[in-house]
């Protein structure tokens, strides 16, 4: 007999959300869970978190044991590589016992160095620089604090200010805080409730931010100065196209700033004087139906990606006007939020006739997307420029240097090129060499506007980050940073890609698969699945500490590059959404069939993991085959993809109808997507998986009431509710992190304590507790055992 109590129920309380729509009549009794102010919901949700603590009491030991492991393979006292930002070298520290990091600053040795050899200091954790100064320390500002999470750090321009985005609730909306950077004297926090984003104005005494609306949408753009209330801020921008959102991008020009406003399918950019504040941000691009573009200045010219020719991507150049200073016009008080009022939507300045500057028809070609190949975006500089983009289902990074001699470096405004100049301006595609059969290369901060020299990061599942400058003129690189894990030792596994066969006989699938060195498909070992498959993301091979313990312990690990990433391209994207979503469930499915077939797993000890979209993934696999899979972790999971796309008040709804379809307008996606939205698809009467769903209480992307509501389904159908026997051998979890957001606790020791519970709770589950002896070599992994053992 058990001795698990029952899992708790929820009552059904109907008529808080009724459906009509299309013939289709739904009451849904549980979507009272929706009000975190209702006390009953409090009350619910302490007695699922009560109910968790209970089912995850057997593999508590094993959940401390990789906390411990991850802890082991992690360099607690760690610096970052440091980035030049005007005159000085900024870096981050991490402090063993600390779970936040602390920010410092150096002056550059010599503030106009441009060449690649301006390698950074090597400043280490203890010691202190000549000059080295403390400017944040989170761990400080975070005491007392659930939640606390530091989303951006902008220096001004003249070096004396930063500012930085505070969050204390997981929401996502932000207090932007202005400090000395010396001193930490706090001048302005004025600007609360913004979105990402911040660009300092040239005299480093305003600056502009995202503001978002009810929904969560980030549409305007405010102007704020030093020292003044937020009902003073000017209104420059605001797009009123639901499907679209706003962001700054920042990209070093210190003449012009772009802003685009990007939907899944269309976009278009502005520009913003620095130098000119107060000023309307001028249109560059204006918008082109089912065009997709992003645009960087390269000082005298614009650099664009574009899909206007290819919906693959196209690398274009495009001119400035030469009267552009004079095509601005100043904001005057009646864009102001006292005049306006908080919401600014509907506003008079949306409307923007000025026709734009650089529209298609403007656009110079400089590179088309090859065979298998997918532009992405272009980062500008004074004299080279750095392309992202895919190539066979792998990220790859590509430079040019400018072929012409033109100085547009200094404090005057660079002379706009000529058309005529645009045509061989830039020079031939070289790839930042990064051969292996799996690996992830991207560019990170590193370079000012001048600089003669960037960064890119190579990293894979079994690798760990390593960080190198590379020189755009002779091609040569310069090793940076190895990131550290110690005790993790890559040789002991192989990485691989393999290619799937879909159901349909002729897709490939590609699949980074993970497994020991001595591990052969038998049909003996534990598997795991991990998948995401929307908004065209790519769920690229990234070293994550919190995965070893996995690996150690003889888990076959895959990720499944399905329909509806970004992996294979736009194509590939396109062939995973709105009416053709269900080929991301398929291939998922088709992925972990390969998985238990070819014997790299053994049937029923296979466990599949996806978060947000990927929890939708998870909650129609669940349903499509219920018998593939062991266990299921569900993290922040959009389960209840129906009633969410069909209202258009909830945060990201009207801009997703481009990812999803519109059920409200077409009854062909309302049926679809009614026959695959997991809270309403539940089979009932069938041995479920076990389950693990994680939520936030303050989480916008994903309302808590989703995995709530469909936690409660996943029990009533499969009979949970009446046996507690069945609660026991195949439990279904909820775990409620009642101050957070979207990706859960913050601090690092909180992410690993949450991520080791889901991480014990499935390998339980199919009977994994301890590493492999084999891989057990190294006295730091031994180390990280005896401290698990001592939390027992």
């Amino acid at each position: 007999m058990s001795t698990f109590t029952l899992p708790p129920v929820a009552e059904r309380r109907f008529g808080y959300r009724i459906r009509d729509i299309h013939g289709d009549h739904f009451d849904d009794g549980w979507d009272w869970l929706r009000d975190e102010s209702n006390a009953d919901v409090v009350a619910h949700l302490d007695a699922e978190n009560h109910w968790a603590d209970q089912v995850c009491k057997p593999t508590e030991s094993l959940a401390a044991a990789i906390t411990a492991e991850v802890k082991g393979h992690t360099a607690l006292d760690d610096v970052s590589v440091p980035v030049l930002d005007g005159d000085y070298w900024y870096f981050r520290k991490w402090h063993k016992g600390d779970s936040y990091a602390t920010h410092h600053r150096v002056p550059a040795d010599r503030k106009g160095i441009v060449d690649a050899s301006a390698l950074p200091p090597q400043p280490s954790v203890d010691d202190v620089l000549p000059g080295e100064t403390l400017i944040l320390d989170e761990n400080a500002l975070a005491k007392g604090q659930e939640f606390f999470k530091v989303a951006d750090i902008q220096p001004s321009p003249d070096g004396r200010l930063i500012a930085w985005a505070r969050d204390t609730a997981g929401d996502e909306r932000f207090t932007w805080v202005v400090q000395v950077a010396d001193t930490g004297e706090i001048v302005d926090e004025a600007v609360v409730d913004a979105g990402y984003g911040l660009a300092w104005a040239a005299d480093s005494a305003s600056f502009i931010y995202i503001g978002v609306d009810d929904a969560w949408r980030a549409c305007e753009v405010w102007w704020h100065q030093l020292g003044t209330g937020r009902d003073q801020d000017r209104l420059l921008l605001v797009d009123p196209d639901e499907r679209f959102e706003v962001g700054i991008s920042d990209g070093g020009d210190p003449f012009h700033v772009l802003i685009h406003s990007m939907s899944s399918t269309a976009g278009q950019a502005w520009v913003w004087l620095p130098d000119r504040p107060s000023t309307r941000p001028l249109p560059v691009t204006g918008l082109t139906k089912r065009v997709m573009v992003t645009v960087d200045s390269a000082g005298d010219h614009l650099l664009l990606v574009h899909t206007a020719l290819s919906q693959e991507g196209t690398l274009a150049v495009a001119t400035y006007p030469s009267d552009l200073i004079s095509l601005a016009t100043p904001v005057d008080a009646d864009y102001s939020r006292s005049s306006l009022g908080d919401r600014a939507t509907g506003s008079a300045i949306e409307i923007d006739e000025t026709a734009p500057f650089a529209p298609p028809s403007a656009w110079v070609t400089v590179r088309e997307a090859g065979t298998g190949e997918r532009l992405l975006e272009v980062e500008a500089r004074a004299s080279f420029c750095v392309l992202s983009m895919r190539s066979n289902a792998l990220t790859q990074v590509e430079y040019r240097v400018r072929n012409t001699a033109l100085d547009v470096s200094g404090d005057a405004r660079p002379r706009p090129l000529s058309g005529d100049e645009l045509g061989e301006l830039w020079g031939c595609g070289h790839f930042v060499d990064a051969e292996a059969p799996v690996r992830t290369i991207d560019s990170v901060d590193g370079p000012r506007f001048d600089d003669h020299f960037f960064r890119v990061r190579v990293q894979s599942q079994i690798q760990p980050e390593t960080t190198i400058q590379v020189d755009p003129f002779s091609g040569g690189t310069t090793l940076l940073k190895v990131a550290e894990a110690p005790g993790w030792d890559p040789s002991t596994m192989v990485e691989e890609r393999v290619w799937v066969t879909a159901r349909d006989g002729k897709t490939q699938i590609p699949v980074t698969l993970i497994h020991g060195v001595d591990v052969r498909p038998d049909g003996t070992h534990p598997g795991w699945e991990l998948g995401y498959g929307s908004y065209e993301v790519s769920y690229d091979p990234e070293f994550e500490t919190l995965r070893l313990p996995i690996f150690e312990r003889g888990v076959v690990f895959a990720i499944a590059h399905i329909r509806g990433g970004g992996e294979l391209g736009r194509a590939w994207y396109d062939d995973g959404k709105e009416a053709v979503k269900v080929n991301t469930f398929t291939d998922f499915i088709d992925v972990g069939r390969w998985m238990v077939e070819s014997g790299w797993v053994a049937p029923g000890r296979l466990i599949a993991e996806g978060r947000s979209a990927g929890g939708l993934l998870m909650g129609a696999v669940l349903n499509m085959a219920p018998d593939l899979y062991r266990t299921v972790i569900a993290g922040v999971p959009f389960v209840d993809a129906l009633t969410t796309i069909l209202d258009p008040s909830l945060p990201l709804t009207v801009g997703e109808w481009e990812e999803w379809g519109n059920p409200i307008e077409s009854p062909e996606i309302f049926r679809i997507m009614k026959g695959y939205t997991p809270y309403e698809n539940v089979p009932e009467n069938v041995t479920l998986p076990a389950v693990m769903a994680t939520t936030s209480v303050n989480d916008t992307r994903v309302e808590f009431v989703e995995p709530t509501k469909w936690v409660q389904r996943l029990r009533e159908a499969s009979g949970q509710n009446a046996d507690a026997d069945l609660a026991a051998s195949r439990p279904i979890v909820l775990r409620t992190q009642m101050v957070a957001g979207h990706a859960g606790p913050s601090g690092r020791e909180g992410r690993w304590k949450a991520r080791a519970e889901e991480f014990a709770f499935a390998l339980g589950q199919v009977g994994v507790r301890e590493p492999a002896a084999s891989e057990l070599g190294t006295s730091e992994a031994s180390e990280a055992m005896d401290k698990a053992g001592d939390q027992r």
